[in-house]
């Protein structure tokens, strides 16, 4: 394996371009700002953006060269959440602030311990599951929400 270090320093939401490569990340590897990581080819890249930025799975990261690397959500260890009330767990979720893959049918949460069992006492089933994680983005067009100051 040949490291060759590029640098990536503009991130898009999506291209219509094929991407010359792939990093496969965790919801939490996915919110950076400057980091040496390692494509499926095993070429290094240093993402070198201007601020911190949550990059969502399927968009690409533009390299000096002009490349494009495809960001991919790498399967991560969640709790599927389900419940016949699933709307009331889903508020208390939210009314958390925690992450959110929201679906028809199950909710999707990272492994938290302390919610786990808030949802259990409240009548949610949960399962543990490896999965893709793709949460809902925040409600004022951020990508991440963190606490109460949108």
């Amino acid at each position: 394996m040949t490291v060759i270090l590029c640098t990536a320093r503009q991130y898009l939401e999506h291209t219509h371009s094929k991407p010359a490569d792939c990093l496969s990340l965790t919801y939490d590897d996915r919110f950076l700002r400057r980091k040496v990581l390692t494509c499926e080819s095993g070429e290094q890249i240093l993402i070198d953006l201007a601020q911190t930025t949550s990059l969502n799975h399927g968009g690409v990261l533009v390299l000096d060269d002009g490349r494009e690397v495809e960001i991919q959500a790498a399967p991560e260890a969640l709790l599927q959440v389900t419940s016949p009330d699933l709307t009331r767990i889903a508020w208390h979720i939210g009314n958390r602030h925690t992450p959110c893959q929201i679906e028809k049918d199950r909710l999707l949460i990272q492994v938290d311990h302390v919610i786990s069992d808030m949802l259990l006492k409240i009548g949610a089933s949960i399962r543990e599951v490896h999965e893709q994680f793709t949460p809902e983005g925040g409600a004022y067009g951020h990508g991440r929400t963190h606490g109460h100051a949108h």
